[in-house]
């Protein structure tokens, strides 16, 4: 098997992405950033001139699992109930491959909310569709009535909680025990798919 050769750009990219999540846009410096990825500043500065610009780019390619996540699941699930089931299964794996996605996405919230509207107006979502979906069953009597938009914040809400929360969950709950939080994860994954289907059908076992 070859063994792929990081370039630069990747390196850059890496060490800028921890160092941000550590620091934050305001608290993180470029000479950090060029020490993290065992560079000059000089040669940080070629590839990308600013601190913004390089921030803007982490940014960028932390929603690109986000999007690709959300993608998948309306494109692969044409009802309510396969698609509730879906998204919770993929959206958590993808939190658990790329755990720092909550953390760094509300310290921007927190920092510059217009970001995070920005780039999800620019993605590729269709948030149409699951609005579409969901208000199908609600007219066909398949679902309680309400607005979609509830169930949507939800399920992220319940999804991301515990990945922002880890530090007490695993410090407090669960004995500051990895493997204990690894299996609440993986029996959180169904218990909020039941949670969710039992509160939106009208009729769930």
């Amino acid at each position: 098997m070859v063994k792929k050769t990081v370039s630069t750009e990747e390196k850059i990219i890496a060490a800028a992405k921890k160092v941000f999540i550590l620091k934050g846009i305001d608290g993180a410096r470029m000479q950090e950033i060029a020490d993290e990825a065992g560079i000059n500043k000089s040669l940080l500065h070629y590839y990308f001139r600013s601190k913004d610009k390089l921030f803007d780019r982490v940014f960028s390619d932390s929603f690109i699992p986000v999007v690709k996540t959300i993608n998948l699941v309306f494109e692969k699930f044409q009802d309510i109930d396969s698609l509730v089931e879906g998204f919770v299964r993929h959206y958590i794996t993808m939190l658990r491959e790329n755990p720092y996605i909550p953390h760094f996405i509300i310290h921007e919230l927190n920092r510059n909310p217009d970001r995070i509207v920005e780039q999800i107006q620019s993605s590729s979502v269709n948030l149409n569709r699951i609005m579409e979906i969901i208000s199908k069953d609600v007219e066909g009597h398949k679902l309680r009535p309400f607005k979609p938009v509830h169930v949507l914040v939800n399920i992220v809400a319940l999804c991301v909680f515990p990945f922002v929360a880890r530090p007490i969950i695993q410090g407090f709950l669960l004995n500051d025990s990895e493997t204990e939080f690894r299996e609440f994860i993986e029996e959180r994954t169904q218990h909020i798919i039941s949670f969710v289907k039992s509160a939106i059908f009208i009729n769930h076992p």
